[in-house]
């Protein structure tokens, strides 16, 4: 394994799975397969409605919470609820939380920052984090914020590497974990000829070779699977690395491409967007 030192000196695994888009047995399975498989950090949020889930596979696999990187993020209609982090130790079974992001940049952000800022001098958070933030709004948390935030949540992918935002977090210390990492599953992605290229020169496989470029290129990925194959394979990045070259030549398959954007209307969307109960 790989780690990336955050700007307040903790150190974050590279490499984890995430939950998106699962049930919460779904998320069970997977959380309890991964740590099983020597995983280390594990990806999940109140906007998935599983950390009832993530937190009960965590405690199947018999992996010392110490040991594990866990991150969860708030959904913006708790940002301003006073037990919210509370609920979501809760619902993960555990008295505190590696990484809590801000899921979107609704209206109320500060409000969620500032909570987010009491949990951390409780010691109930270690690191902040902002999600699909834009690079304005995260300016602004480095500038106005008594804590300064950690890491940052964004699609990035060899078709859109976030060179910008990139830059700019190399000035705060701050880590890029990517989400999308895989380009959303994409087969023109993935099937590139550059990453088959460089799969059949090292043993690998396609998506491998993106996970190895996203580590290399000092981002943290998360890659979802309910397989536990799957899991495995995605963490199995570690014992090779890229050359300039080969790095070089992925470069060139940035095209500006990307797969989700936020308009206001889905922001303002998101902002009354009540959650199910999370079983």
């Amino acid at each position: 394994m790989e780690y990336f030192t955050l700007n307040n000196g903790i150190k974050m695994p590279m490499a984890g799975i995430g939950v998106f888009m699962m049930s919460p047995a779904e998320a069970e399975a997977a959380v309890e397969s991964a740590l099983k498989s020597g995983v280390r950090l594990i990806d999940s949020a109140n906007g998935y409605m599983n950390e009832s889930g993530t937190g009960r596979g965590i405690r199947n696999s018999g992996v010392a919470r110490e040991d594990i990187f866990l991150v969860t993020k708030l959904w913006p209609t708790v940002y301003e609820k006073e037990t919210a982090i509370d609920e979501t130790l809760a619902r993960l079974g555990t008295d505190y939380i590696d990484l809590l992001f801000l899921h979107q940049p609704t209206d109320n952000w500060r409000e969620g920052y500032r909570a987010i800022e009491k949990a951390c001098k409780a010691g109930k958070v270690k690191a902040i984090g902002l999600s699909n933030f834009p690079d304005e709004l995260l300016m602004e948390a480095i500038d106005t914020m008594e804590i300064k935030p950690q890491v940052v949540q964004v699609e990035a992918h060899p078709y859109f590497p976030q060179t910008e935002l990139k830059q700019l977090l190399a000035k705060t210390g701050m880590a890029l974990m990517a989400w999308y990492p895989l380009g959303h599953g994409d087969k023109t992605l993935i099937q590139q000829p550059v990453f088959t290229e460089l799969a059949a020169k090292y043993g690998k496989s396609n998506a491998q070779i993106i996970l190895r470029w996203h580590v290399q290129s000092g981002n943290i990925v998360i890659p979802g699977s309910k397989n536990p194959a799957h899991i495995r394979d995605n963490f199995d990045i570690f014992d090779f690395a890229l050359t300039e070259e080969d790095m070089a030549a992925i470069a060139k398959v940035n095209s500006g491409v990307r797969y989700y954007t936020a308009t206001p209307e889905t922001i303002a969307a998101y902002a009354k967007m009540e959650l199910q109960p999370d079983l």
